[in-house]
């Protein structure tokens, strides 16, 4: 539906390895002389079907190996950008996992330099501003965490946020407090995955000890009716990523998300696409997926209104996009009323 694309949003839970297209993959593995176990292009896309998160980032993090060069990161972050760029994303947040491609050989300040500078094009190419969220990989080394926060602290500034993901189950937010800490006292925003495949205390530890400021995926709080009384109350956004849920088998299918439930106990909830190439589709197509559901299209514009107020952007351009958002309902009222 064009009015979604249309629709002015913004993006908080991307992973920029997670929009890794097994096309410039397989690009990346002949620039830099990558071997990977594929004969074609078919045989690639064929393994993107997951039983669950693990059976993912098994192929994720092979796949990230064919990164290597600030240009590397520099194109995946523009293919990126080009995409959204015709899905009305006018500010995106994106993760991105240092431990990874450090283990991996390589500097962190390239990979940084790389995606900074795709992020800057893309500003003057389409006009979509961003900011880089730097993930911890909590099922790696506590230690490479703290040696990544410690490489960067020099650019400080060149950094919005510090978040937390990968696999969750037996790696509880609180085992990261010290780190999160450390980022707050440099001036980032906090935010952590929790609730995903986690339990709904999980999410409570996050706001409790790390002071998570938004909660990625957090669907799983909707077995704790006291914690959706606090995320109403204290208007923590949830960053829900409805086709990265069904492709991991969280849920069965879309119908059973708990979307609605929540958001009618005033949870703010807003939609994103998590890893776009693995997952089956970039943030309109979450958008699209919600409607072919029964989402209407004025809760769909109140995902992306919570989107925008949920952003770590600046008060001036809340307030432009928020007129933008405002200018695309009257376009779209006609739709809006049916």
């Amino acid at each position: 539906m064009a009015a979604l694309e249309q629709l002015p949003k913004a993006e908080l839970h991307l992973h920029i390895e997670g929009t890794l297209e097994p096309e410039l993959a397989l690009e990346l593995a002949q620039r830099n002389g990558v071997a990977l176990p594929y004969a074609s292009l078919e045989e690639l896309k064929g393994k993107y079907q997951f039983t669950n998160l693990q059976s993912f980032l098994d192929l994720y993090y092979e796949l990230m190996g064919t990164l290597k060069t600030a240009q590397d990161f520099r194109d995946l972050a523009l293919a990126y950008f080009a995409k959204v760029s015709t899905q009305g994303v006018r500010h995106a947040e994106i993760f991105f996992d240092p431990q990874v491609h450090v283990a991996n050989g390589l500097d962190v300040n390239m990979v940084m330099d790389g995606l900074l500078e795709g992020m800057h094009i893309a500003k003057e190419r389409y006009g979509i501003t961003s900011g880089l969220i730097l993930s911890i990989v909590r099922d790696m080394p506590l230690e490479t965490a703290q040696s990544v926060i410690d490489s960067v602290k020099n650019r400080a500034s060149d950094i919005l946020g510090i978040g937390l993901d990968s696999a969750e189950v037996g790696y509880p937010p609180h085992l990261f407090t010290k780190q999160f800490q450390e980022a707050k006292a440099l001036g980032w925003h906090r935010v952590a995955h929790a609730g995903e495949e986690g339990p709904a205390s999980y999410v409570i530890d996050a706001l409790d000890n790390l002071h998570a400021e938004r909660i990625d995926h957090g669907i799983h709080s909707v077995t704790d009716p006291e914690l959706l009384k606090r995320l109403a109350s204290e208007r923590i956004p949830l960053t829900t990523c409805p086709l990265s849920n069904r492709r991991l088998q969280v849920v069965g299918s879309l119908d059973e998300l708990p979307l609605r439930n929540m958001m009618d106990q005033g949870v703010l909830i807003n939609v994103n696409s998590d890893d776009p190439a693995y997952f089956g589709g970039y943030i309109a197509d979450n958008y699209k997926a919600l409607s072919e559901i029964g989402f209407t299209l004025s809760e769909l514009a109140s995902f992306a209104e919570h989107s925008i107020d949920a952003s770590f952007i600046g008060d001036d351009q809340r307030r432009t996009l928020r007129q933008q958002l405002d200018e695309w309902k009257t376009k779209h009222s006609s739709l809006l009323k049916a």
